[in-house]
């Protein structure tokens, strides 16, 4: 299985670059092959061999992570499966790509794999960086509905299936908007404790466009993959679970300014999930209600 890895940059991260370019290169099995992305700025100071994409502008994840994806032929088809990774990250142990070999073989069903991000200095794992609702036990395996954006490996089929990830939606969400139409597509998602990307615990906060941009691609997430009649109620689950973590004012005004915004601006195309999707996210513990 031939494996490629897609990193986008903003060129603020040199030596963090290298050393996920370094810990990529040290996997056990066959080379993988790197292309990392420029999202607005040059990559330099990279090691020879990796191929690299200067965009003249910053076309935010998801659109700088499909330029990544073309650049492995349409839809990534020259490799059977892709990583995703964060700039700033570092994979853990050099079996990871073995493992993930072995994953995609055993299971033709498998699409997405999602790793666990831990601190670097304390091994945690945050919550929110476990993609289900029982998140209290980071180191339990299991189907998800959803997956991490910068720490994952994707089967090419899938993407030449559903498609790649959302451009329009710049930051946030773009990983779930993929993972439901992979779902819809008869796709499986697993989280693997054992496939470990270190990266620093941060905020997601600490972007300015965070709570626009979060409650913005929240209503273009459901204005093109719910059915109707789930587009409100999981909209309307999600404006109570916003106002019961009592954000600050500026950030409830910013949330507020970003889901008008997802009302009254175009969301790409419309391709509601089949009910049999949605009793399958019920099954695996996420109803597409929260």
């Amino acid at each position: 299985m031939k494996l490629g890895a897609v990193i986008i940059t903003m060129g603020n991260r040199p030596d963090d670059l290298r050393a996920l370019i370094e810990s990529v290169a040290e996997q056990d099995g066959d080379p993988i092959q790197v292309v990392v992305v420029g999202n607005g700025a040059p990559v330099t100071g990279v090691p020879e061999g990796v191929r690299t994409i200067d965009l003249p502008e910053n076309l935010g994840i998801p659109g700088g992570r499909n330029v990544g994806i073309e650049a492995f032929g349409p839809g990534g088809t020259d490799v059977d499966a892709l990583l995703f990774l964060d700039d700033d990250g570092l994979l853990a142990n050099t079996d990871t790509a073995e493992l993930i070999r072995q994953a995609f073989t055993a299971d033709p069903e498998l699409g997405i794999i999602s790793f666990r991000i831990a601190d670097p200095d304390t091994g945690v794992t945050q919550r929110r960086h476990v993609p289900r609702l029982r998140a209290s036990d980071p180191m339990r395996s299991s189907r998800v509905t959803t997956f991490l954006g910068g720490a994952n490996a994707v089967r090419t089929k899938v993407l030449a299936e559903v498609g790649g990830l959302p451009d329009e939606f710049f930051y946030a969400h773009e990983e779930t908007d993929l993972a439901w139409r992979a779902l819809d597509a008869g796709w499986m998602i697993d989280y693997r404790a054992d496939m470990v990307l270190f990266h620093p615990t941060t905020a997601p906060s600490r972007h300015a466009v965070y709570h626009r941009m979060i409650a913005r691609n929240r209503v273009w997430l459901a204005r093109r993959n719910l059915p109707a009649p789930l587009v409100p109620l999981y909209l309307g689950v999600w404006l109570l679970l916003t106002l019961a973590r009592r954000p600050s004012v500026p950030a409830l005004k910013a949330w507020f300014g970003g889901f008008k915004e997802g009302w009254t601006t175009p969301c790409g195309p419309r391709r509601p999930m089949k009910w049999r999707t949605v009793w399958r996210l019920t099954r695996l513990g996420r109803p597409p209600v929260v």
